[in-house]
């Protein structure tokens, strides 16, 4: 009986040494160093390029490398800005984002996998704008290193994609000739590790 019990408790001490405890760290957005953009043609010539102004994104991982990463962000629709008051209006109405309607953007991702470049990431998720959501895949690469004022550890993601307005609705009115079907997103985000 007493070798089975102490049996037993060598079993249970291996099993829970066998299985630790891996917990999602979570990473805070540095807002001030944090731009999300997007760019598009304009009579097939010339490009402007916009931002959200506010925007929430949320980043956890349990691994150093990222490679398990999680990703989800949020934007006001009518923060939009292409530094032109008239058209910014114009892309806020339901000849466009019709921001009263879907006040919101978001993105979920659903896998985050090193691509073959060092610090480099395909990013695949659900965008969800204008009352659609798509599949789409972003490129990411990452830089990590330590802020010398606050000695946090802290990631720096450039992000990189092309999505289609006619995926989701937005500016169907408004022929490739005027405006190209083909937006570039093209967005820096900086976190510190909590």
């Amino acid at each position: 009986m007493k070798k089975l019990t102490l049996f037993a408790s060598i079993a249970i001490t291996v099993f829970l040494f066998a299985f630790t405890v891996v917990t999602n760290t979570e990473w805070t957005n540095d807002k001030a160093h944090t731009k999300v953009g997007f760019s598009i043609t304009h009579l097939m010539i010339s490009d402007v390029e916009g931002s959200f102004k506010n925007a929430i994104i949320k980043l956890t991982s349990t691994k150093e490398d990222f490679t398990d990463a999680e990703v989800e962000f949020s934007a006001e629709a009518a923060s939009i800005s292409t530094d032109n008051e008239k058209r910014d209006a114009h892309l806020q109405s339901p000849d466009f984002f019709d921001v009263a309607k879907f006040p919101t953007l978001t993105f979920k991702s659903t896998s985050f996998k090193k691509a073959k470049e060092a610090n480099t990431y395909i990013v695949k998720g659900n965008l969800s704008m204008h009352g659609v959501t798509k599949p789409v895949t972003l490129n990411a690469v990452a830089k990590t290193g330590v802020n010398p004022m606050s000695k946090k550890t802290v990631a720096g993601f450039k992000i990189t994609g092309t999505v289609l307005r006619s995926d989701f609705g937005i500016g169907g009115s408004m022929p490739t000739a005027m405006i190209s079907d083909e937006v570039q997103i093209s967005a820096n985000a900086e976190f510190s590790k909590n």
